[in-house]
């Protein structure tokens, strides 16, 4: 006997066995019972949601031989029901949109739509990813589409409905499928697993739905392969040998570690995540998408409706959430955006991403901004207080740091490096330091020494440092490109304090 896969063998038969669809479900039901069945049906959603088999449960009901008018409730058992089912009823034509695209297979099919149905009740023409047909078999189908015989139905299913011609859409009744949630999905494969007497651990089926990523057949699928691996009883321990850890874990292992500021931990998780067999961009998406849902869970709190997260998974995504503050998930996703777009047109990605994961877990730009704001307004106005305080800077003094441990008298060579020029409607409080002495030294007498070892601002600085004032220099002259300028309007670089050692700074 030929194996049947778990998706085709479990697979809704009624409106009453939908998983997910509940709504769309009811809604069809009542149409039948009213007698306002539509002709023309348009089914969107991602893959596995249950747009085709929603189809054939329609075309079941339409045209069930058990009984004389359309039925909510199709028998299964008759040759229209079973045929349906297996997708080979004459009267039931299902085509692949892809494969069937061009006017002339539309030309067919309206030729073949004026003939009655061999034994139903209606002729029912169910086309997959109608989006796949070109504009001429689009504007070829229009008309049939608009005023069909009365006896045709069309269905219409596709995962992207953007590509339909606004023409078609505005001829059907369109129905949305969603992602199907996890608890349900988990509720379906543990019924499942109980038809197939196989035990398993409840997180083991928990994990599978959540890889199942809103499809019910990417569940299915994955049961079945867990199923010829073990088929008597069903473990994480096992999962982790043969499919990968759901992507939320990974991308919650990513947030903690950055929350920590953990980078060695972030590039672990990263790299468990590639060898999984996730591509760099395809873990950016998945990571950008988990970063939005805790975002949304911060902002709107834990019971949002606007993520689709179970609500046994709540509490912890809450708990994650609460780590950072909204402004740090918008800079989150942008970096993470960029990191996207990098990988996909780059050739380091690895590198990339792991640059980005360190950047993420190293700076600690995630201190709320608010927190951020009153602390540099208090810095503001601590220093504004302080400069009301200090005297006007005298023109002949720099300063620069010594090494407590070189001597006074045998300084190591300070290395060249470029003069930094300061606003001259804003002097600064500590002149940079020269880079050599501008020209021969001047002596100084002990008076001005002392004039100018007590000057406030040479004090100031001192204090600042926690240094001592080791020397006192006056040179002839600036360089041209290290001229300053005091407020009096003389040159702020005539003269040079140079070796206040800092037992802090260094």
């Amino acid at each position: 006997m030929t194996y049947r896969v778990l998706a085709r063998a479990y697979r809704s038969r009624t409106f009453d066995e939908v998983v997910g669809q509940e709504a769309i479900a009811t809604t069809l039901k009542n149409a039948i019972r009213a007698g306002r069945v539509h002709h023309a049906y348009l089914f969107t959603g991602t893959r596995g949601v249950g747009k085709t088999s929603m189809a054939r449960i329609l075309a079941k009901a339409l045209n069930c031989l058990e009984f004389e008018a359309a039925t909510v409730e199709p028998c299964l058992h008759c040759d229209s029901c079973r045929l349906i089912a297996e997708g080979e009823d004459v009267d039931v034509i299902e085509i692949d949109g892809a494969s069937n695209r061009g006017i002339d297979d539309i030309r067919a099919l309206r030729n073949n739509a004026t003939l009655r149905p061999s034994r139903s009740r209606f002729k029912v023409y169910i086309i997959d990813e109608v989006h796949a047909l070109t504009k001429d078999a689009f504007n070829a189908l229009l008309k049939t589409l608009e005023e069909p015989p009365p006896h045709v139905k069309f269905i219409f299913a596709t995962t992207e409905p953007e590509k339909v011609l606004e023409t078609i859409k505005s001829r059907c009744q369109r129905f949305d499928f969603r992602a199907i949630n996890t608890e349900a999905i988990a509720s379906h494969l543990a019924h499942v697993l109980e038809g197939e007497k196989i035990k398993a651990d409840e997180d083991a089926v928990r994990r599978i739905a959540r890889l199942a990523n809103g499809s019910m057949r990417d569940g299915l699928s994955l049961m079945d392969k867990v199923l010829s691996y073990e088929n008597e009883h069903v473990t994480v321990a096992i999962l982790d040998e043969i499919i990968p850890p759901p992507h939320d874990e990974l991308a919650a292992a990513v947030l903690d570690a950055v929350a920590g500021q953990d980078a060695a931990a972030a590039l672990d998780a990263l790299d468990k995540a590639l060898q999984s067999g996730r591509t760099v961009d395809r873990f950016c998406d998945q990571l950008i998408d988990h970063v939005r849902t805790l975002m949304v869970l911060e902002v709107c709190g834990a019971e949002s409706e606007l993520v689709d997260v179970a609500s046994s998974m709540r509490p912890a995504m809450a708990a994650q959430a609460e780590k950072f503050d909204g402004p740090s998930y918008v800079y989150m996703i942008n970096l993470l955006e960029g990191l996207r777009r990098a990988v996909r047109t780059g050739g380091a990605g690895r590198a990339l991403a792991d640059a980005a994961l360190i950047r993420l877990a190293l700076t600690q730009q995630f201190t709320r901004l608010d927190d951020l704001i009153g602390a540099l307004e208090r810095g503001d106005t601590a220093a504004s207080r302080e400069k009301k305080k200090l005297t006007e800077p005298p023109a002949a003094v720099a300063i620069t740091r010594e090494k407590r441990s070189l001597p006074a008298t045998k300084r190591a060579p300070r290395a060249a490096t470029p003069p930094r020029s300061a606003p001259r409607s804003a002097p600064p409080l500590m002149s940079p330091p020269l880079s050599a002495p501008a020209g021969p030294e001047i002596p100084l007498s002990s008076q001005e020494r002392d004039r100018v070892a007590a000057d406030p601002l040479v004090q100031r600085v001192r204090d600042a440092v926690d240094g001592t004032l080791i020397d006192i220099r006056q040179v002839a002259g600036p360089k041209p490109d290290d001229t300053r300028v005091s407020p009096d309007g003389q040159d702020a670089d005539e003269g040079l304090l140079d070796g206040l050692e800092s037992p802090k700074h260094g």
